[in-house]
């Protein structure tokens, strides 16, 4: 085999070269993405199309920078002189032509390249390699620790407001408890750290594992945690401590206390922090979109999806249906998201959806929705969006238009004639001569001018120049003055806009109807009959559509109504005549009242400061619904409902009684109306009309 020559060494060189630069630029591209993507993954749930991006950018700048897509052979033989002593700088001589060299430069290029063959060269830029590399390894590490930190930005936001505001709410802790640790570990799925704190108020993500570590100052016999749904939780400790312990699920908002020997602390909050389900926005496509004939069969599907904890997965459902009738079919389908990748709170999802790669026929249509489930399994669905495919061969059929109000039959299959000729013309271009071709287009255009011409009649338009702007006159101006005089002074009555039996919608529509046979007319006189047949397909299903609009359908029932006596015909006499009474009895607790009387009980005890028997028992009621409200809503009602309890107990002060007052106040402001009998007034007239009515009649 023989020995490739001095160029081709150098060729070869200069490819290997840029091909490591290009190596250690990726390298490098990566070494810096991981580490940023990472961040930008824990900071805002980017996707992983960001990181395709911010990789291209980078390695984009690097390869800008270095410039090694410039290298050239003559660089390279550059760099070998001065870098090769035994080439004595003569390395340009192998990749200039022999034609017009000496003697001597033949000896030297000869001896060049041998000295080329046998010589062993290694990469100029060996050292960037290796610390691409490098960088890599330590850019995959960063990444790794980034990835592994237990919150991110906006937990940590959501966190330290979650915290503010329990951390505000006072609370007092019984003289027997030395030491408080409470430690809230919250599920798996939320990705969320579990926290310590010294305080009993609790606000903890749904199915969050609560652990009350306490430590008291005197040996206790039994210790217990009471909780709102009447269930006890008894805390255990080894004989040789004072360390109880106990933990719980927690699954509902509520209150507790803290109970030592049968001592009761005051209560605490329990808020639970409810894992929402993923929220599904569709930016596009509308709700329901028609692709008319001419226009691309495709949709841009455009959806957000956000969660609270992730999103560990989301489709589209999709299903097509095909067919009419008895006849109908329907294809179901599950498409993905490309660019979709599990584990983040946020995502920016598209999807092209092609009709014809699904398999869609004219006339179909495709009813989709787009589901998401978050890491607890809890899934949400958009709303059904539809795309329909235009059957342009329905705009041609006549079925149902029999008994409708026909404004001008004749003109509307004219307009579908002008289709079928224009379609006729693209097949005929082979076969036919330009000139032809050109003037049957121009007929087509005359054709199209004078349909519009006579739809414009129902719009008042008598002649062509009610249409567009008239053309101008070489002669005879003195005419237009004196037209111009005229319409001044005289009073006309055939104004177009005012010489119409239509209401404003048909109107409107008629008028795009008429727009869009002037686009036909305009790519028809041009010779573009192919540009024109979107217009004359959207004029034609703009009059069906008018057609269609003034038919009215009256159902057929089976309902057979008695004549009436003619005797009592235009009479007035209702005397036999009942209104229908719906009754149904429902007996509903009047809680306003019993929270009004508690209201009363609590103002008069600012006053004297005693509690009647009678009094105890309103108060005790009211402390139930009380007590039913701050199960559900603690941060609200849980301050009244102590306050309350300190009232019955008689250890109040009267700041308790204002707590107590604007508790009660709130449920008052939030209790359901009462339901009542739906009375009428008459007024005067009409029972004066009535009483001479049913005079008459006798």
């Amino acid at each position: 085999m023989a020995k490739p020559g001095g160029a081709e060494i150098i060729l070869r060189l200069k490819n290997q070269w840029q091909r490591k630069a290009i190596l250690s630029n990726l390298l490098l591209s990566f070494a810096i993405t991981l580490p940023v993507y990472a961040v930008l993954y824990k900071l805002f749930s980017a996707s992983v199309f960001w990181a395709a991006a911010l990789l291209a950018i980078i390695f984009a700048i690097l390869s800008f920078i270095n410039k090694m897509w410039r290298l050239d052979e003559w660089q390279v033989s550059r760099f070998l002189n001065a870098t090769t002593p035994s080439l004595e700088e003569s390395t340009q001589l192998v990749l200039q032509p022999t034609d017009s060299f000496s003697l001597l430069e033949k000896m030297q290029r000869k001896k060049v390249e041998t000295a080329l063959g046998n010589l062993s060269i290694e990469y100029p830029f060996k050292r960037q390699l290796r610390i691409g590399f490098l960088l890599l390894l330590i850019g995959i590490v960063m990444s790794v620790i980034i990835t592994k930190l237990p919150l991110t930005f906006t937990n940590k936001v959501v966190e330290k407001e979650r915290s503010s505001t329990i951390n505000t709410v006072p609370e007092t802790v019984l003289p027997e408890i030395k030491k408080t640790i409470v430690t809230i570990i919250p599920p798996a799925y939320t990705k969320q750290a579990k926290k310590q704190q010294n305080r009993f108020n609790i606000q903890a993500e749904e199915g969050s594992t609560i652990v009350w570590n306490l430590q008291t100052t005197v040996s206790a016999k039994k210790l217990k945690l009471i909780f709102n749904d009447g269930t006890n939780l008894n805390l255990t400790n080894d004989e040789k401590s004072q360390n109880w312990q106990a933990q719980r699920s927690i699954q509902a908002s509520g209150f507790y206390q803290v109970s030592i020997d049968g001592k009761l602390s005051e209560l605490y909050r329990i808020e639970m922090i409810k894992d929402q389900k993923p929220i599904i926005t569709v930016q596009s496509p509308k709700p329901s979109t028609t692709i008319v004939y001419g226009q691309p069969e495709k949709a841009l599907l455009s959806v957000s999806i956000n969660d609270d904890y992730g999103i560990s997965q989301t489709y589209i459902s999709a299903t097509i249906s095909s067919g009419q009738g008895e006849a109908v079919k329907f294809n179901e389908q599950r498409l993905s998201f490309a660019d979709f990748a599990a584990g983040g709170q946020t995502y920016r999802l598209q999807k092209m959806l092609d009709c014809k790669a699904l398999g869609m026929k004219p006339g179909d249509e495709l009813y989709f929705f787009v589901s998401a489930k978050d890491s607890k399994q809890q899934e949400s669905r958009s709303d059904v969006y539809i795309v329909t495919l235009e059957d342009t061969t329905g705009l041609f059929t006549m079925e149902g238009m029999a008994t409708a109000l026909d404004i001008k039959p004749e003109l509307f299959r004219s307009q579908r004639q002008i289709i079928i000729e224009t379609e006729q013309l693209l097949r005929d271009k082979p076969n036919i001569s330009e000139e032809e071709f050109k003037t049957k287009s121009n007929d087509l255009g005359t054709d199209q001018k004078l349909l519009r011409l006579r739809y414009g009649k129902f719009l008042g338009e008598e002649t062509d120049t009610e249409i567009g702007g008239g053309h101008d006159q070489d002669d005879d101006h003195g005419s237009e003055d004196v037209a111009d005089i005229q319409d001044q002074y005289s009073h006309k009555h055939d104004n177009a806009e005012d010489a119409t039996f239509f209401d404003a919608a048909t109107k409107k529509q008629l008028k795009e109807t008429l727009n869009e046979m002037w686009k036909a007319e305009l790519q028809l006189r041009t010779m573009k009959p192919k540009d024109a047949l979107p217009f004359e397909y959207k004029a034609l299903r703009l009059l069906k559509d008018l057609q269609q609009q003034s038919r009215v359908y009256v159902a057929k029932t089976g309902a057979k109504i008695n004549p009436l006596k003619p005797e009592k015909r235009l009479s007035g006499d209702l005397s036999g005549i009942q209104q229908p009474v719906a009754q149904r009895s429902v007996q509903t607790k009047n809680t306003v009242v019993e929270i009004r009387k508690a209201l009363g009980i609590l103002e008069q005890l600012k006053y004297n400061g005693l509690l009647e028997g009678t009094s105890q028992t309103i108060l005790q009621e009211a402390f139930q619904e009380l007590s039913s409200r701050a199960a559900n809503e603690p941060a609200v009602y849980l301050t009244a409902l102590a306050a309350l309890r300190k009232v019955m107990n008689d250890e109040f002060r009267l700041n308790d009684i204002v707590q107590a007052q604007a508790g009660l106040q709130k449920m008052v402001a939030l209790v359901e109306r009462l339901p009542s009998v739906k009375t009428t007034t008459l007024m005067e007239l009409q029972k004066s009309y009535f009483s001479n009515l049913n005079k008459m009649g006798r």
